[in-house]
């Protein structure tokens, strides 16, 4: 069972500004990421389910999350359909993004009352979304979009929440655009969380990356 409300994960998505997103098989790899990240400040955390025993590490990480890192909002990305979502909320998945819209995904977070975040593509599809209970909509893959997108939706639409997720980078000028043209947060996958990084294990420099976006995010915010 989730541990924080949507409504508490969605606010965080807001006040954060960002969710680094990463899988990785090894449970003490994994652990020592979403240290590194806790550290630098990220209070979300969205894990893929792109391998064998996905669910595994990740109720493994999330009990170590709920031991060790208090406040820390761990989540699920990558899931396609609802036995996929029911099973990771079994899990304690706070959260659920989806790189496709769903409605079935949607009637099982929605009975736990559980944040989903669909990746949708067009206006008709984020309105549906939004009527069937959505927060945040994930825009994927951003690249394809763009920011103007963002832009030209939240014209007729400002309440939408939208999370770009591909092709955002964690430098001030893609912060800048995407933040610019009215995204609440961003997805950061590998550009934040590299397979070099990974393979060094630096995870100090992981840590001092998280924090530097996270600064950037204010920078932008103050202006």
């Amino acid at each position: 069972m989730a541990k924080y409300s949507r409504i508490e994960v969605a606010q965080t998505m807001k006040d954060n500004g960002m969710v680094p997103l990463f899988f990785h098989s090894d449970i003490e790899i994994s652990k020592k990421v979403l240290k590194a990240c806790y550290d630098g400040g990220s209070r979300l955390m969205e894990f893929t389910s792109r391998g064998d025993f996905a669910f595994e590490v990740f109720g493994a990480l999330n009990k170590y999350a709920l031991a060790e890192l208090p406040g820390m909002m761990l989540g699920v990305g990558s899931v396609t359909d609802a036995a996929a979502a029911s099973l990771y909320m079994q899990l304690g998945a706070n959260f659920i993004v989806t790189p496709v819209f769903r409605e079935d995904i949607a009637i099982a977070c929605n009975r736990r009352k559980v944040l989903w975040s669909p990746g949708c593509g067009t206006l008709t599809e984020i309105a549906r979304a939004e009527e069937l209970g959505c927060e945040v909509v994930k825009l994927f893959p951003a690249d394809i979009y763009g920011p103007e997108f963002i832009k030209a939706i939240k014209g007729p639409c400002p309440w939408t929440t939208i999370m770009p997720t591909g092709g955002v980078y964690p430098t001030v000028e893609s912060l800048s655009s995407w933040l610019n043209a009215g995204a609440t947060c961003v997805g950061l996958g590998s550009q934040l969380i590299s397979k070099d990084l990974l393979d060094k294990q630096d995870f100090e420099g992981l840590k001092n990356k998280v924090s530097d976006v996270l600064n950037i995010i204010k920078d932008i915010r103050k202006k």
